[in-house]
């Protein structure tokens, strides 16, 4: 476990609950409020921290005035959306969290295909509200994911292939400055600002409105596709999207067959692939485009049909809050030797579900020039993430050690990390996220708008000197 980013922590003013109550017409929260334990938690069950205080403010103003507060104070500021993040930066002890689900706001102009989405909805919300125009967002895979942390960091969905990054969507923002202000910034307006939230995380302000272009989508050729895992069926279902064209992106799953309805009992536990598939073109071309993949092996299941894209995005279980350690990488090939490793891997693990992921990226995100956002990963050929997920904290250490050996013998090329996905790893893991000259000019763009480091509870770019 790194330790945290520190700034300058001299207190000008002490913390009034009463004061901050009067002043704010959103909620705030402290320990022993009704509410309090369930507004603290966070995704991961692993992160158990008591803030100070949880606000959550009304508008950008009163996002504008915790800021202001938290560096009046000194106090830790944690800026939270749907509270995802690997590393558990939507929380703090002792510290202010800036809770931003009161911001629900959503206009979505259909003439012009673009959504003004308050910063903080959900992927599922707004894929939701441009369903009946026949729009969708190019965004990632799950419906509670939070649009701040998802397109701060880049955003690699179902439409990466055919659309890009989410953070290419991005037409301008509204954002809260460590000073307090409220600037609208986009391509023209304060262009280095805009280019550094286009994937340089939460680290320059709180992001209250995003201005997103909106794609043609509507009933897509999608769903979920299982293979048995060997060496052969996951190496050939790399190749195969590899080949395949831009309109089909797929999250591709390696784990032990869990005991789902569609799995026959002798299969339970045994190596399985479970792609999640989406074939955004022509509906004639669907079936097509998936065929070398359903050839790869006689399927455990077949769910892939048309269906309107909006399901992609069903609502997660309740209560779901699971205990897990993931390590991510960029790779640049995956062959039937590393397919083999990768097995090997899963079976040597002792987590209740060890699993790896396995994206193939290319199409329209790989034709954005590499420095025209803080994405600095364009060319990379796969991002592939590790886990274990378990359910006792005395298990930590042995599957954090699984994980960072299964990436090690795993990662093909030079190294990188997709910030999104990163947990508490360190400072060079950060900057692996980072590499050459991007990392240069975050710092720099950190030191004209967060001298102080105000915003650090991240996967932190310090100001530079």
């Amino acid at each position: 476990m790194s330790a945290r980013p520190v700034a300058n922590t001299a207190r000008q003013t002490r913390l009034s609950i009463p004061r901050l109550r009067a002043e704010l017409a959103g909620s705030v929260l402290v320990p022993g409020d009704p509410g309090y334990d369930t507004a603290r938690n966070v995704f991961l069950r692993s992160v158990d921290r008591r803030p100070a205080v949880i606000v959550r403010p009304a508008d950008a103003g009163e996002v504008a005035r915790v800021v202001s507060l938290a560096g009046e104070t000194g106090l830790e500021l944690a800026v939270r959306g749907g509270g995802h993040g690997q590393a558990g930066h939507g929380t703090s002890d002792g510290g202010i969290v800036l809770d931003l689900t009161g911001l629900a706001a959503l206009e979505i102009d259909a003439g012009e295909h673009v959504a003004y989405a308050a910063g903080g909805l959900t992927s599922g919300e707004v894929t939701a509200a441009a369903a009946p125009h026949g729009l969708a967002p190019a965004f990632g895979d799950t419906a509670s994911v939070g649009i701040g942390g998802l397109t701060l960091g880049g955003g690699l969905g179902y439409l990466v292939r055919k659309h890009g990054l989410t953070i290419d969507q991005l037409l301008g923002a509204e954002v809260v400055t460590a000073d307090g202000r409220v600037l609208e910034v986009g391509a023209e307006r304060h262009a280095d600002l805009f280019w550094a939230i286009r994937g340089g995380g939460g680290n320059f302000g709180v992001v209250t409105r995003f201005d997103y272009r909106l794609h043609p989508v509507d009933v897509v050729t999608g769903g979920m596709l299982a293979l048995p895992a060997t060496p052969e069926t996951v190496a050939g279902f790399v190749r195969a999207l590899d080949d395949a064209p831009e309109e089909l992106s797929a999250i591709v799953n390696v784990l032990p067959a869990p005991p789902l309805p569609f799995v026959p009992p002798e299969l339970v536990g045994s190596p399985l692939v479970l792609a999640l598939l989406v074939h955004a073109g022509p509906l004639d071309e669907g079936a097509e485009a998936v065929a070398p993949l359903r050839a790869l092996a006689t399927p455990v299941a077949d769910f892939v049909r048309q269906l309107p894209f909006r399901e992609m995005f069903t609502a997660e279980a309740p209560n779901v809050a699971p205990r897990a350690v993931v390590r991510t990488f960029f790779s640049d090939s995956l062959d039937e030797a590393a397919a083999a490793e990768l097995l090997d891997r899963l079976r040597t693990s002792t987590a209740h579900m060890p699993a790896a992921q396995i994206r193939v990226l290319g199409g329209a995100a790989a034709r954005v020039p590499t420095e025209a956002t803080a994405f600095a990963h364009r060319r990379r050929r796969l991002m592939v993430n590790v886990a274990a997920v378990y359910a006792s904290p005395e298990e930590d250490a042995v599957h954090a050690r699984w994980a960072d050996d299964a990436a090690a013998a795993l990662r093909r090329g030079d190294d990188g990390a997709y910030v999104n996905f990163l947990g508490d790893e360190g400072a060079e893991r950060v900057r692996a996220a980072y590499p050459g000259a991007t990392w240069a000019r975050l710092a720099e763009t950190k030191r004209r708008f967060d001298p102080d480091n105000l915003f650090r509870l991240n996967q932190n770019v310090p100001p530079v000197s």
